[in-house]
């Protein structure tokens, strides 16, 4: 029987509401729909940090921000002189894979630092140099050379794809019969639909003339939000909507052409596909846009922390679920792993998450409850989820969401099946207090198992949103003054 094959699609600034198969009849995304009715959406899956360069670390390395020490957007060592691989003393699972015989292959954004070294197991390397940039003849990386590119990003980055996949299947029908060629890893990392929203194809662009966005209310301004450019000039800005439905409407019409190619050159049995984004986003939800540097002090709205997901393959996972368990990105190393049949690193590091195999191949159906039964003072039982962001953290549960910023910047408590848009702050509500200290001491306790003795603690950095500009390796104010830009 043939290894399976992972295809892993990763999106950059998806909202989770910014699909049709999650409810959307606005926003037109057939190719990712007919994905969901191929086999899983999972409607409660968070990113380990709302915003890109963590969550795409905690994605690959299983490990949440203050273990694996990159807190904020990389905004410098990218390219050049400074260049610095910012996950350099990490495993991540395409190491795993790349070890045990699988051929991986990335195609898209990095934005983890050093673009220029194809690392991590990687054996093909056409990345996108920087987090993002025009959507037209943009500069690329192949072979570790910046190169100037002809024609639209989204598309670049699939036709190179769609190469891989030819390559793949090539080696396939022509390997001996008794020579099964390695399975692969092919990773095609879009920068779709981070800004800018324009340069986007005209005919897409245009079709949303109509359209009255009725699922992106453009709320007065958050007062976190005042004084943030991308929300000043974006709240109320019909061509900023139209130009992030389009580069989603774009991007999804490539994905089609991924699943395409799977079909008509018989890979599509034998491959486990992954649609995921970094984080989520907001176009004038509560106020603002953007993810969780779109305010100050950083937010935790959902929005913010909750992404598309979807897995299928066909024969192996069963069509047309709907996972409302919570997940997370830092579950998504052992859980690959175990869907491949590998057995996770013995190097005794800590990594927080747990497989859902179980759940997506149909071996255990899904339980809403999780993996572990936490009780919180008459709440439902379940496994929390957390999410960071510089000295913002979060636990969320069924029910509940806290924050805690610490004693410098406010806290936050929504009671979320009574609240879901998280419109009433309970947190100073003197009737939630015993609630509140539960939650606090469920948070509080479960980043001390994992952050102790950790010179990585996001705690310790001035994190603010306006990037990291180099890795961190010892506490703050050691040898880490100017590590992270101010706002």
């Amino acid at each position: 029987m043939p290894r399976t094959n992972v295809l892993f699609i990763l999106t950059d600034d998806q909202g989770p509401w910014a699909m049709g198969c999650a409810g959307n009849a606005e926003i037109r995304t057939p190719h990712l729909d007919r994905l969901a009715a191929s086999g899983a959406r999972f409607s409660h899956f968070f990113c380990s940090s709302p915003v890109c360069s963590p969550s795409r670390a905690s994605l690959l390395t299983g490990r949440m921000p203050s273990q694996h020490g990159v807190h904020d957007w990389i905004r410098q060592g990218n390219v050049g002189a400074d260049a610095a691989a910012y996950l350099a003393s990490e495993v991540a699972y395409t190491d795993v894979l790349a070890a045990n015989g699988w051929d991986c292959a990335l195609s898209g954004k990095w934005h983890l630092g050093h673009s220029q070294l194809q690392q991590h197991g990687f054996s093909h390397w056409y990345v996108h140099p920087r987090g993002g940039g025009e959507y037209n003849n943009p500069e690329m990386i192949r072979a570790g050379e910046l190169i100037a590119e002809q024609g639209y990003v989204t598309n670049l980055i699939t036709d190179d794809a769609l190469a891989c996949l030819d390559r793949y299947a090539d080696a396939l029908t022509s390997a001996p019969t008794n020579h099964e060629p390695p399975p692969f890893y092919l990773g095609v990392h879009y920068t779709a639909p981070h800004s800018p929203w324009t340069g986007h194809p005209k005919s897409i662009v245009d079709s949303y003339d109509d359209c009255p966005f009725e699922s992106c209310p453009q709320e007065p301004i958050h007062p976190w939000s005042v004084g943030h450019g991308l929300t000043e000039g974006s709240l109320g800005n019909r061509e900023h909507l139209q130009g992030y439905f389009a580069a989603v409407t774009a991007m999804d019409a490539d994905v089609g052409r991924l699943l395409d190619k799977l079909d008509e050159r018989g890979l599509r049995q034998d491959t486990l596909v992954v649609f995921v984004s970094d984080n989520g986003f907001s176009c004038g939800h509560h106020g603002f846009w953007g993810k969780g540097n779109g305010t100050f002090p950083l937010n935790m709205f959902e929005n913010s922390v909750t992404v598309p997901f979807l897995v299928s393959q066909p024969g192996r996972i069963a069509p047309g679920q709907c996972v409302d368990g919570l997940h997370n990105a830092f579950d998504l190393f052992p859980t690959l792993l175990d869907y491949l049949e590998l057995s996770p690193p013995d190097d005794g590091i800590d990594r927080p998450g747990r497989s859902f195999a179980d759940t997506i191949d149909g071996s255990r159906p899904d339980d809403p409850s999780g993996h572990e039964a936490v009780v919180v003072d008459g709440g439902e039982p379940g496994r929390p989820e957390y999410s960071e962001y510089g000295a913002s953290r979060m636990v969320r549960t069924g029910c509940w969401k806290y924050v805690d910023r610490g004693t410098d910047q406010p806290g936050e408590l929504y009671h979320l099946k009574e609240d879901p848009d998280e419109r009433t702050n309970l947190v100073d509500d003197i009737g939630y207090g015993r609630r509140r200290d539960e939650l606090h001491t469920l948070l509080q306790d479960w980043f001390a198992a994992r952050v102790k003795d950790s010179t990585v603690d996001g705690r310790q950095y001035p994190v603010s949103g306006g990037g990291q500009l180099r890795p961190v390796v010892g506490p703050y104010g050691a040898d880490q003054d100017g590590a992270f830009a101010t706002r």
